[in-house]
């Protein structure tokens, strides 16, 4: 009987997942039958376990929870079915066209910072003026490895650019509950709760986390003030995605343009650029 209860659970694996992503998007099985146009009862009987899904059944109600590619297809594999999305390394052959438009696009920000960066905030390639700012604010110093090229812990880490950002107290409670929505977006199981988990652990990180966002409807939009060598800087920043991607790797792809936030940012940042050329 024990064999058999547990066989069961793992045969329900697939509508366990469903009834994840269906509380996450807030659906109730009637919403999720309205818009899917499956009927209440089958998809509460995929949720217990008592129907299995056909596989055109798991890509239906993906799309209509909006569900990420790459948990899209452990929904298919969960499901008993071969994954469909691709996962191309950006320097595949076949993404050659998106390698063109980014770099495009980081030579069209010059001489201001540009990043393209993985879902988990990995920095994968960037631009002169993003080497030039990083290098004004790091110099010399040795960035523990286990930051790396990770732009969040980057900025939360008490040995990367943390020291130089004045409002940083402001700014770090809005990057850890971004890190937290993602966690959420992502589904179980996610990579970006390893990241989220390691960022708790940072001086000062947890305290903040646990406090409510400050009110600061009065500014039409954050920017974060940097300050080195009796110069501040002041940027405010856009990030961009990919449109209507069907490659894992390039759903996840996030292009972050920094921007002067006032004239004396931008006159200082050009000199802090020549000097570096």
């Amino acid at each position: 009987m024990a064999q058999t209860m547990k066989a069961n659970k793992a045969d329900n694996a697939f509508g366990a997942l469903l009834k994840y992503w269906r509380s996450q998007r807030s659906f109730s099985q009637w919403d999720l039958s309205m818009a899917s146009d499956v009927s209440q009862r089958h998809i509460s009987f995929i949720e217990s376990g008592r129907s299995q899904p056909s596989r055109d059944m798991v890509l239906k109600l993906a799309a209509v929870l909006d569900i990420p590619l790459r948990q899209q297809n452990k929904m298919l594999t969960t499901a008993g079915f071969a994954p469909i999305y691709s996962e191309f390394d950006l320097s595949a052959p076949e993404v050659a066209p998106i390698r063109k438009a980014l770099a495009f696009t980081l030579r069209q920000q010059e001489p201001y910072p540009a990043f393209v960066m993985d879902r988990y905030w990995n920095q994968m390639t960037s631009n002169q003026g993003a080497a030039n700012f990083l290098g004004w604010l790091l110099g010399d110093a040795q960035v523990p490895e286990s930051i790396g090229l990770n732009l969040m812990k980057l900025t939360l880490h008490p040995e990367g650019i943390r020291p130089y950002v004045e409002n940083w107290e402001t700014i770090a409670p809005y990057l850890i509950h971004r890190v937290h929505r993602e966690c959420l977006a992502e589904g179980p199981d996610a990579k970006t709760k390893t990241l989220f988990n390691e960022i708790l652990d940072y001086p000062d990180i947890k305290a903040l986390w646990q406090l409510p966002t400050e009110e600061n409807w009065h500014l039409p939009l954050l920017t974060i003030n940097f300050s080195k060598g009796g110069k501040q800087l002041s940027f405010f920043t856009t990030l961009t995605t990919l449109g209507t991607p069907q490659d894992i790797t390039l759903q996840e792809l996030r292009l972050e343009c920094m921007f002067p936030a006032d004239e004396a940012t931008e006159q200082q940042f050009r000199a802090i650029s020549q000097a570096a050329s």
